[in-house]
């Protein structure tokens, strides 16, 4: 179920309208290339994770198969994108809360917000994974309810309703022209991170091989169904252009079918969204960092477990960062709130290029070591693997070429740059204590 909800955040119920808006009815095939990386990057992880179980999952692949720079690269940068969602998605989830009760301010929100999970999270890995897993089947049935009842629509057997199948090619199926596809995603992509969580998931399971293959063979129908099949019924219940573009389009989708207070109920599933993902980035970044430290890349002292086998340490130093960005998101929002935020807005691509440059190495290694491990292989290796670069690549080039999003592109380049010195840094001081 973690693997299941774990593709479906607030960026689907809300953000597909701004995609729609500036693609038209092409957000689809968006929404499908974008899929499609994510489908391959993950069919990779597969391969690995089953061939090589293990805590820290592509950051300790990237290591044995590129280097120890990239596995430090990968790692931290992996750990700084999720502490800085975690802020955001503090921030996100109190702004939702806020209408609610006025008289408490936003900044109390988000902290209560914070600490909530973070006691869920040391707790035990089985009580981070039994709240997942409600809150991912609430994401789930809603966007089941959906596809049902937008089929039922849009093909003009709903009561009331007619057939408006035809809607999705209103005013051209590329309204915006070729290009717009290609900036949809750069917009989408990011809406899709956090599938590969699974993997770090699963080392903490009891059958790590098993449950990584049962969740990477199934992200293809969960991506050609939740996202590109409920993005084109969007398109296709109501005209591209009268889509909302602030508010969800989910819920102006569920008013169209008559559902009493849909409006309520979509905002209450966001809300349980927001709350997914701030859990999940809480284990995902208290994880990663446990994992650098066993290559002796994080301090030492990161490695304490509590009774339960939880890394405490690790989880309070990410939530603790949290922290800090969540106070810098009312303190000085137009400055460090806004670097944490855009600063990770490519890290996502470059980590899933490492993650494809890492399966290919570790892919030949194995056919010659131990060809036996090769259990769940990546499909038409290595021509996909290199299709999976170049179409990281092409979305990377793109981003710079996008005025809204080259900003992050360029934070991001920074961030890559930071963690790289700090790296070259680490090895200078490793020599000098040898």
């Amino acid at each position: 179920m973690i693997a299941l909800g774990g593709i479906i955040g607030a960026s689907l119920f809300i953000g597909s309208g701004a995609v729609i808006s500036t693609v038209g009815p092409a957000a689809v095939v968006s929404y499908a290339i974008g899929g499609l990386i994510v489908v391959l990057v993950m069919r990779m992880l597969g391969e690995m994770a089953t061939a090589a179980p293990t805590l820290g999952s592509f950051m300790e692949y990237a290591r044995t198969s590129l280097g120890d720079w990239a596995g430090f690269t990968l790692g931290w940068l992996y750990w700084y994108y999720w502490v800085g969602v975690v802020a955001f998605e503090a921030v996100a989830g109190a702004e939702l809360i806020n209408p609610l009760i006025p008289v408490v301010p936003q900044w109390v929100i988000s902290l209560a917000l914070m600490l909530v999970l973070t006691g869920t999270n040391l707790v035990s890995v089985r009580s981070f994974g039994e709240t997942e897993f409600w809150l991912a089947s609430i994401k789930v049935i809603t966007i089941v309810i959906f596809l049902l009842c937008g089929t039922v629509f849009a093909l003009g057997l709903w009561p009331g309703a007619e057939m408006s199948v035809g809607n999705i090619g209103k005013d051209g199926f590329f309204a915006h022209g070729g290009f717009s596809v290609l900036h949809g995603v750069v917009i989408v992509i990011f809406s899709y991170f956090g599938t590969e969580i699974v993997t770090i998931v699963s080392a903490e399971s009891d059958e790590p091989e098993r449950a990584v293959a049962k969740a990477t063979k199934a992200v293809v129908w969960r991506v050609l169904l939740f996202y590109v099949g409920s993005v084109a019924l969007l398109v296709m219940i109501t005209p591209w252009d009268q889509i909302p573009t602030e508010g969800s389009p989910y819920a102006a989708a569920f008013t169209r079918f008559g559902l009493p207070a849909a409006e309520v109920v979509v905002d209450v599933v966001v809300f349980t969204a927001v709350i997914s993902v701030l859990n999940s980035g809480l284990y995902t970044a208290s994880r990663m960092l446990f994992a650098l430290q066993r290559r002796s890349f994080a301090p030492a002292w990161v490695r304490d477990l509590n009774g339960r086998g939880v890394p405490w340490k690790a989880i309070l130093l990410s939530t603790l960062v949290g922290y800090v960005a969540v106070a810098a998101s009312y303190v000085a929002p137009d400055t460090i709130f806004y670097f944490i935020i855009n600063s990770a807005g490519a890290v996502a691509l470059i980590i899933y290029g490492m993650i494809a440059l890492s399966q290919l190495r570790m892919r030949r290694r194995l056919e010659v070591e131990a060809p036996e491990s090769l259990k769940l292989k990546m499909w038409f290796f290595p021509y996909l693997t290199w299709i999976t670069v170049a179409l990281i690549g092409t979305v990377i080039v793109t981003m710079a070429f996008v005025a809204d999003v080259r900003s992050q592109l360029v934070l991001s380049l920074i961030s890559l740059a930071a963690i790289l010195s700090i790296y070259l840094l680490f090895v200078r001081r490793k020599a000098s204590n040898a």
